[in-house]
């Protein structure tokens, strides 16, 4: 049961809509994916608000004690198991599950506004990214500034952004938000190995070094919803220094791209809110086991 709602579940809902039809004339189908893990005070009103952006609903859940899997098997979602390991397992097998165009990640704590997807979605349909994350120095976080384990959070974030624009001549701000959207055949091409939430600086680093079109938008980070986060980062700070300076320093991209329409024109592209609602930007050019909706334990 939700006790506390998100804030921007209790506002006014913004003038949002998404324009499906690619420039090729295709209909382009959005798969939203949410990782999640014992988020059943929590998950309620972010599927619903996610739901009209989604031609697929897929809720990645690991293994959950509470009545998660319940209410996303309620509210319509295709329910799949992970195989245990953490964020990016979850996210791994959501990717190969998916059967939309573009999929969109997004946590099911409420810290993410879904009425911030089609800011995400509209420039890959439009043609003009490939790769969008949201971002929490544009948009503000309550989670990053009020104590020593938020600001440590910080501060290697940064790090590790600052080092992806240096050394990959891009101009990033925010290298580990879980809020982002993807092309799926891009998606599948980098071939994501990570079991945790490395996973977001390495589809980050993977999509730059591969030469594919990356932006971002501004969006803002909101204190979860109920209940308190199970990320410390002292538990992962080793993992996070290996997978950023393998990906980063050692890794090199596969020579074959991705198959698909978005695919020849390399370098990033920067996209403000503002920008992707405005009609002048067309002009530029795991295991995986699905668990029965009748029976979601």
């Amino acid at each position: 049961m939700t006790d506390i709602l998100p804030n921007w579940y209790t506002q006014p809902a913004r003038p949002t809509a998404i324009a499906r039809q690619a420039p090729d004339g295709r209909e382009v189908r959005i798969s939203v994916i949410v990782p999640c893990r014992n988020e059943g005070r929590n998950i309620r009103p972010v599927l619903e608000w996610v739901a009209p952006y989604a031609d697929e609903l897929l809720v990645v859940d690991g293994h959950s004690s509470d009545d998660t899997r319940d209410i996303a098997a309620e509210l319509g979602a295709t329910v799949l198991l992970d195989n245990g390991k953490g964020k990016g397992d979850a996210i791994r097998v959501g990717i190969a599950r998916a059967s939309g165009d573009v999929l969109v990640f997004i946590d099911a704590d409420g810290s993410h506004d879904p009425r911030d997807i089609p800011a995400l979605v509209q420039p890959i349909i439009d043609g003009n990214a490939d790769h969008v994350s949201g971002s929490r120095m544009l948009g503000g976080s309550d989670e990053l500034h009020a104590t020593i384990n938020q600001f440590v959070r910080l501060f290697g974030s940064q790090v590790i952004t600052l080092s992806i624009n240096y050394t990959q001549g891009v101009s990033l701000t925010d290298s580990q938000n879980g809020f982002r959207a993807i092309r799926a055949d891009l998606a599948r091409s980098l071939a994501l190995r990570s079991e945790i939430t490395t996973i977001e600086q390495e589809m980050i680093i993977k999509t730059v070094r591969s030469g594919y079109r990356i932006g971002e938008v501004a969006t803002h980070e909101y204190v979860r919803s109920n209940g308190e986060s199970n990320f410390r980062v002292l538990d992962v700070w080793f993992q996070y220094l290996r997978n950023w300076l393998y990906y980063l320093f050692i890794w090199r991209p596969p020579r074959q791209a991705a198959q698909g329409d978005l695919t020849e024109t390399p370098g990033q592209y920067d996209i403000t809110t503002e920008e992707t609602n405005s009609p002048g930007l067309h002009k530029l050019s795991g295991s995986g086991e699905q668990i029965p909706k009748a029976s979601s334990r």
